[in-house]
């Protein structure tokens, strides 16, 4: 198997459609992330009672962040995939954001992504389509997760998908540059 973070994300910058890796599926307390050196998925921190993801949770390959990973990607979903699931995604939004650790501060943005094949979610196209506090429901897990584990995850705004699609193109290009 090849490594999962290198596999082409297919970008379509019209409509917004690129590929997504999987890691923690919605309503799942185990957080895993991908390990490109084993090329397996490894559980990282188990959340905890009551405590889950609220959407499918995972990676856009072939992008690199701040943080040394690629773009993290929360993706609404008619029912939870599986770890490791390839999907393929529409970008609606992004919540710009911070994470503080031990005194470093570095960008971690949040891709808002509906899976092509929904129904439920299909007529998403921004966040502004998305219910009263889903988006802030959001922020509130991040921020709580994130204190769990002795972060500070700060929500600097919502953007729509242009921005979306514009944070996947750069995130690429530092991609190819470090390869």
């Amino acid at each position: 198997m090849h490594d999962l973070t290198r596999l082409p994300h297919a970008l379509d910058r019209r409509t917004g459609l690129c590929r997504a890796i999987i890691e923690t599926p919605k309503g799942r307390r185990s957080k895993f992330d991908y390990d490109p050196q084993t090329r397996l998925f490894r559980l990282k921190t188990i959340l905890p009672e009551g405590m889950s993801f609220p959407l499918d949770f995972g990676f856009i390959p072939s992008t690199l962040c701040d943080d040394g990973d690629p773009l993290d990607v929360m993706v609404m979903v008619d029912e939870p995939t599986v770890v490791g699931a390839l999907v393929q995604v529409r970008l609606v939004g992004v919540i710009e954001a911070e994470e503080k650790e031990d005194g470093r501060t570095e960008r971690n943005d949040r891709l808002l992504a509906v899976v092509d094949e929904s129904r439920l979610y299909a007529a998403i196209e921004t966040p502004d389509d998305l219910p009263d506090k889903f988006i802030d429901n959001l922020i509130e897990f991040w921020i709580n997760k994130d204190r769990l584990e002795g972060k500070d995850f700060r929500s600097l705004g919502v953007q729509g998908p242009a921005a979306a699609i514009e944070l996947v193109r750069h995130a690429s290009k530092v991609a190819r540059k470090a390869a």
